[in-house]
């Protein structure tokens, strides 16, 4: 029984660290978004290096919403 026990704490601390990594990423997209056209740019301007990383690529998304660019 302690296996199935020590199985079962495996799994749901596996879960929770999925579960927390997706609200840190919900957390940053959200920062993204609440940024200054400005701000939003700077970010760009640093994230810009082909290939572009997910940062940039948050980024670039958000700018392609408000309509602005590089």
């Amino acid at each position: 029984m302690i296996k199935g026990d020590m199985l079962k704490t495996r799994m749901k601390r596996v879960a929770d660290r999925g579960d927390h990594a997706v609200q840190r990423l919900a957390e940053i997209e959200a920062s993204i978004a609440d940024l200054s056209n400005e701000d939003l740019l700077d970010l760009a301007d640093i994230f810009k290096a082909e290939p572009r990383s997910t940062i940039g690529d948050m980024a670039f998304v958000e700018m392609a919403r408000r309509n602005i660019s590089l």
